[in-house]
């Protein structure tokens, strides 16, 4: 039984995100660090599901980029799902998709050609112990991703590339 929007934005509120956190910073800084790396001030960005704290968003900001915000909770503007982005992140979102396959489609349509889809989740790998992996153990986390899950949606959904760092999952 999966949890209900009810439940599923509190669990969500009692979350620490502050932005001026530095480790939540350092937390998040796989991501903020490929964005600085690979795109400019110019390009245009969405942080997908940027809950009540969007420390990468306010990071890239201080460096004078550009980030449309969106959330279904806490920045639900859904006018932002009709534009066309350079990069798209999503900060342990993916976890949360009830539907990934519709999720991970609406994304790429979201991107223009040679943008990029930004992620970071926890990959299982048979060496964890799934049952008590505390991970899984979030009833939010309702789908659970392997290196080879990403391979497919690599493949299955026509992405030229899969760059898997750690929590860092780049699909171009």
């Amino acid at each position: 039984m999966w949890p209900d929007s009810i439940y599923e934005k509190s669990r969500y509120l009692e979350h620490n995100n502050d932005v001026t956190d530095e480790r939540y910073q350092k937390f998040t800084s796989p991501i903020t660090h490929y964005i600085l790396k690979n795109f400019s001030p110019l390009d245009k960005g969405l942080d997908f599901g940027s809950g009540t704290g969007p420390v990468i968003s306010s990071m890239l900001e201080q460096h004078n980029y550009i980030v449309k915000k969106y959330d279904p909770y806490f920045a639900n503007f859904p006018d932002l799902l009709e534009e066309k982005y350079d990069y798209i992140f999503a900060c342990e979102v993916v976890e949360h998709f009830y539907n990934p396959r519709a999720e991970f489609l609406k994304l790429k349509s979201l991107l223009k050609p040679e943008g990029a889809l930004i992620l970071m989740t926890l990959l299982y790998n048979g060496d964890l112990d799934f049952k008590n992996w505390r991970y899984r153990m979030d009833p939010t986390h309702v789908f659970i991703y392997q290196k080879e899950t990403f391979q497919f949606i690599k493949d299955s959904m026509d992405f030229k590339k899969l760059i898997i760092d750690g929590r860092l999952i780049v699909l171009e």
